[in-house]
C-alpha cells in the first residue's frame, strides 16, 4: 500500500464523516500548522484485531491520508496489566512468546490500512515494553506516580464501573501506564497526540494532564500535546459492534472466514449502513450519497450493504477474495443453480456442509437429507418434500422415494430446505 496524501485538513474529513466523538482543545490551531504525529494503541491480547477495531484503524488511514505519521503502539507492556475500560472482569494476563507472536499478525493487518514502508509519514509500530519493561518501580512513582491524585483516578468512568465488582491494584494502575506511554513517545519520538474510542477518552486525558505538568504548562498556554476520539462501532440497541452468532468477527482468515466476514456486513443493519460506509471505508461524499439514495430508492436489493462488504472484504482479505465471495454469495442465495466446482468448495468451507462416503451416494434423496444433517429425522423430511420444500442440486425431490442425483462433477451435492437453509455435501477423497 501507498502512502497517498490529500488536500483536505484532518478534522474536515473526520467531521463530514463523523467520526468524531471527543477532541482537546486547542486541534484546529495545531493542526492548522501542519501535520501531526499521532498514535493509538492495541494491547495485543489475540492474535487478530476484530471488526470493533476497524473505526480506530481507520483514524490511523486519514491520518496518514492527511500527511500526518501514525504510530501504532503494541501494548506488549500495558497487555500484561489489562486495560478495565468497557470490562466487567479482570482479563488474562500474557506471555512474552504470546504477546510477541500476536503483535506479528496484528502488524500484518494493519499493512492493509496503513503504510510502514520508508517514506516522510511512514507508519511506525513500537512496543511499549521498550519502556515499561525496564522501568524501575520507584523511578515510575517518582517520575509517573506523583503526578496522580487517587480522587482523581478514581473519577475517571472506567474505574467507577468496577468498583463495585472489586478491581485489582493492576489495572487501577493501568491509566498511569497509558498515561506514561503518552509521555514517552512525545518526549522521544515528538507525537503530540493520542488517539482511540470514546471509551478510551478517560485514559487519553490522563496522558494530556501526565504531559502538561511535566513539559510545565501553565493556565493559558497553548496546549503541548492532544487527544482525539471517534465514536464507537455500535448496534442500534448500543451494544459493542463486533459479535455474530458463531462470535467475535475477525480480520484473520483462519479465525473468521472471508464468507463470514462478508456476510457479516451483507447483513448491516439497514438504519446504520450508512453511516458505516462513512466510518469504514475511503469512499468520497459523493460515492455515499450515490449509494446511499440507492439504498433509499431500492432498499431490499442492498446496495449499501453489497458496497460496504465488497470494499471492506477487498480492503482486510483482499479483491480476488473479495470477487470470489461476491460470486459465492450470488451462488448461495439467487436461487438459481450452483454447478461452478471452485464455488462449490467454497461454499462447502463457508455453509453447513457434509462429507459422504461412496456407500452414502447409492442412499435415497430422503435418507441421504437425514444422513447429512439436513433434515433432524425422516417425518421431518417427509414433511418437507411434501411442500414442496427440498431440492437436491436445484432439482425438486417429489417424492419420498425419490434417488439421489450423481454427484455434481462427480463430488458435491447442493441441499437446500426451503428458501434460507443451504448445505454442500461432497464426496470424501
Amino acid at each position: 500500500m501507498s502512502v497517498v496524501s490529500v488536500s483536505h485538513d484532518l478534522l474536515a474529513e473526520l467531521t463530514w464523516r463523523g467520526l468524531i466523538a471527543e477532541k482537546s482543545q486547542g486541534l484546529e490551531d495545531r493542526l492548522a500548522k501542519g501535520p501531526i504525529s499521532a498514535y493509538i494503541g492495541f494491547d495485543a491480547s489475540a492474535r487478530s484485531l476484530h471488526v470493533g477495531h476497524l473505526l480506530q484503524v481507520f483514524m490511523l488511514t486519514h491520518l496518514q491520508r492527511a500527511g500526518g505519521t501514525p504510530f501504532v503502539i503494541i501494548g506488549g507492556g500495558t497487555g500484561m496489566v489489562g486495560d478495565p475500560s468497557g470490562k466487567s472482569s479482570e482479563r488474562q494476563l500474557l506471555d512474552d512468546a504470546q504477546i510477541a507472536a500476536n503483535s506479528a499478525a496484528i502488524r500484518a493487518q494493519l499493512e492493509r490500512f496503513v503504510d510502514f514502508s520508508p517514506g516522510p509519514n511512514q507508519a511506525q509500530m513500537v512496543d511499549n515494553r521498550e519502556w515499561l519493561a525496564d522501568w524501575p518501580l520507584l523511578d515510575f512513582l517518582r517520575d509517573v506516580g506523583k503526578h496522580f491524585s487517587v480522587p482523581y483516578m478514581l473519577s475517571k468512568d472506567s474505574v467507577q464501573a468496577r468498583l463495585a465488582a472489586g478491581m485489582s491494584f493492576t489495572e487501577f494502575s493501568y491509566q498511569t501506564l497509558q498515561a506514561a506511554d503518552f509521555l514517552q513517545l512525545y518526549r522521544d519520538r515528538g507525537v503530540e497526540m493520542q488517539m482511540g474510542g470514546g471509551d478510551q477518552w478517560g485514559n487519553i486525558t490522563s496522558g494530556l494532564e501526565l504531559i502538561r505538568r511535566v513539559v510545565g504548562r501553565e493556565e493559558g498556554d497553548p496546549p503541548a500535546a492532544f487527544g482525539l476520539c471517534s465514536p464507537l462501532l455500535l448496534t442500534r440497541e448500543g451494544t459493542k459492534m463486533g459479535k455474530s452468532e458463531k462470535g467475535a468477527v475477525m480480520l484473520d482468515p483462519t479465525m473468521t472466514t472471508p464468507y463470514d466476514f462478508y456476510q457479516y456486513w451483507l447483513n448491516d443493519d439497514d438504519v446504520l449502513v450508512v453511516q458505516h460506509l462513512k466510518w469504514l471505508t475511503l469512499m468520497s461524499a459523493d460515492e455515499v450519497a450515490s449509494i446511499a439514495a440507492a439504498q433509499e430508492a431500492s432498499p431490499s436489493d442492498r446496495p449499501a450493504q453489497k458496497a460496504l462488504a465488497y470494499d471492506l472484504t477487498a480492503r482486510v482479505h483482499g479483491k480476488d477474495e473479495a470477487d470470489r465471495q461476491v460470486r459465492v454469495a450470488e451462488a448461495a442465495f439467487s436461487g438459481g443453480p450452483i454447478n461452478d466446482p471452485q464455488t462449490l468448495d467454497a461454499l462447502f468451507d463457508a455453509v453447513d456442509n457434509y462429507e459422504f462416503s461412496p456407500d452414502e451416494a447409492s442412499l435415497g434423496a430422503l435418507d441421504f437429507a437425514v444422513a447429512c444433517g439436513l433434515v433432524k429425522s425422516k417425518s421431518e423430511g417427509r414433511r418437507l418434500i411434501e411442500q414442496g420444500g427440498l431440492s437436491i442440486n436445484d432439482s425438486r425431490v417429489t417424492s419420498v422415494d425419490a434417488p439421489l442425483p450423481a454427484p455434481i462433477g462427480g463430488r458435491h451435492l447442493v441441499l437446500r430446505a426451503g428458501r434460507k437453509r443451504l448445505l454442500i455435501a461432497r464426496r470424501q477423497a
